[in-house]
């Protein structure tokens, strides 16, 4: 399936400290929509795709990283691939937020296939988020 089109969502469960924290991260900051939930859950439209935040706190956080172009990048992380608009802007809200960032908003790869927009943060459970960007979509899986 072409990466620039049509899609079918995915699904995502991750596991939070507080459903509450969740809820002003997730939906607030973030501006993703909140679906059904439960007292120890809660799901978000997360630009289309559906993230499931779990009250699980003896699971929060990130440990290993691994090293690409330069940074210490999150092995376990998650996130979704904006348009430089979308990347751009978001980048600008979060830093108004103070959102302190593992990895500032950069370009990564530069002048290389894979050239591409990125930022890597953590929510209030430690668990870590890259928003990225391809000033050219077709470059996403491109060798």
């Amino acid at each position: 399936m072409d990466a620039t089109t049509n899609i079918p969502p995915f699904h995502l469960a991750f596991p939070v400290h507080s459903i509450a924290s969740a809820r002003e991260f997730y939906g607030e900051l973030l501006g993703c929509p909140e679906g059904r939930s439960a007292e120890d859950w809660v799901d978000f439209n997360f630009y289309g795709h559906q993230i499931v935040a779990h009250l699980a706190p003896e699971e929060v956080g990130h440990v290993k990283t691994s090293a690409v172009d330069g940074d210490a990048v999150p092995v376990r992380h998650f996130g979704v691939v904006l348009s430089m608009k979308q990347w751009s802007e978001m980048a600008g809200k979060l830093t108004a937020a103070h959102t302190k960032f593992i990895i500032e908003p950069h370009i990564r790869f530069k002048g290389e296939v894979g050239e591409q927009a990125t930022m890597f943060f953590l929510d209030p459970s430690g668990n870590a988020l890259e928003l990225k960007a391809f000033a050219n979509m077709a470059a996403l899986f491109a060798k």
